[in-house]
């Protein structure tokens, strides 16, 4: 690492500096300290600014394996055992059935991201085209959502960059958030809780681009060596962990969730709002800990919360 001094008309502004090889690629870090400062100063800067550096490229290391441990035999039979656990069969879903997962996911996978619409507006909404006394842009993305789900039925596609910014486009396309467009350069994400605790920090914009590509790398390696709820959630957790999008990246990472499912013969999922904070914690777990257990734990109980919704659904319809 050095430091650079750059002038601007008179004054001087110190970066420290590093770059990096990964591959055939040199990526460069920069951290501004200051303008016209005393040695003393520069020096606690730097020191300061050398330890983020670090924190950044380790970050790097983490987020660039989309597993990030390597499945034992025995792990991946006993994940095999629970996907036979799941007794819904996307061959059981009925027309209605369909309608009514959408309803379901486009009300709880919105709600997890803030949208004020209750279950009966987005029934309503979807069922009726009746728009409720609610923002614009909840009506909006509550469209967009639907519209996706749909998507994923139809295309064959699995895992691409252009089908991640094709899903942001569809979901996001009438609501004003840049819809299909990763972050810009300088805009970073990170996810705070309420009182202020960092939970995640997304990956730097950057580096955007070169690790979705490893991770659509990764699963054409593996869609036929682990099993689906394996692929489903590492390319989910993984998606989260880059975090692409300035916003939207939870629902569009669910629906890449779904769109790997479908393609390996399993319905779909739906995690429910009540689950939000089993949601998230099954997230920290593959970020902090390299653990999927908790994530694939919590899908196999949607399935039966799913199944359970939808023969309510049905009782109610007779």
């Amino acid at each position: 690492m050095h430091v650079e001094i750059r002038k601007e008309g008179k004054k001087k502004k110190y970066y420290l500096s590093h770059s990096y090889r990964e591959g055939k690629k040199i990526y460069k870090l920069r951290k501004y300290l200051g303008q016209e400062l005393r040695a003393g100063l520069l020096e606690e800067r730097r020191v300061i600014a050398e330890k983020l550096i670090l924190e950044e490229i380790h970050r790097y290391n983490i987020i660039e394996d989309p597993l990030q441990v390597v499945l034992s035999g025995e792990e991946i039979d006993r994940i095999r055992l629970l996907e036979k656990q799941i007794t819904l069969k996307i061959s059981h879903l009925s027309k209605e059935d369909w309608k009514t997962f959408s309803r379901l996911f486009t009300y709880n996978t919105n709600a997890i991201e803030g949208s004020k619409l209750n279950i009966k507006e987005v029934q309503g909404l979807l069922e009726k085209d009746k728009w409720p006394d609610k923002s614009k842009e909840d009506i909006a993305e509550a469209y967009g959502v639907d519209e996706a789900i749909r998507y994923i039925r139809t295309t064959k596609e699995h895992l691409s960059i252009e089908l991640i910014k094709t899903l942001h486009r569809i979901v996001f396309k009438n609501s004003g958030q840049r819809a299909g467009l990763f972050r810009k350069k300088g805009e970073d994400v990170v996810v705070m809780t309420d009182d202020g605790v960092i939970v995640h920090e997304g990956a730097p914009q950057p580096r955007i681009n070169h690790l979705l590509k490893k991770l659509v790398d990764w699963y054409e390696q593996n869609k036929n060596k682990y099993p689906a709820l394996v692929l489903a959630a590492v390319i989910h957790n993984q998606f989260e962990n880059i975090h692409p999008f300035s916003d939207g990246n939870g629902r569009v990472g669910r629906i890449l969730l779904n769109n790997i499912l479908l393609k390996h013969g399993f319905p779909p999922l739906n995690i429910d709002f009540k689950n939000r904070a089993k949601y998230y914690a099954s997230l920290q777990e593959y970020e902090n800990n390299h653990d999927l257990k908790p994530t694939i734990e919590l899908y196999v109980k949607e399935y039966a919360s799913l199944k359970r919704q939808l023969g309510d659904y049905k009782q109610r319809e007779k």
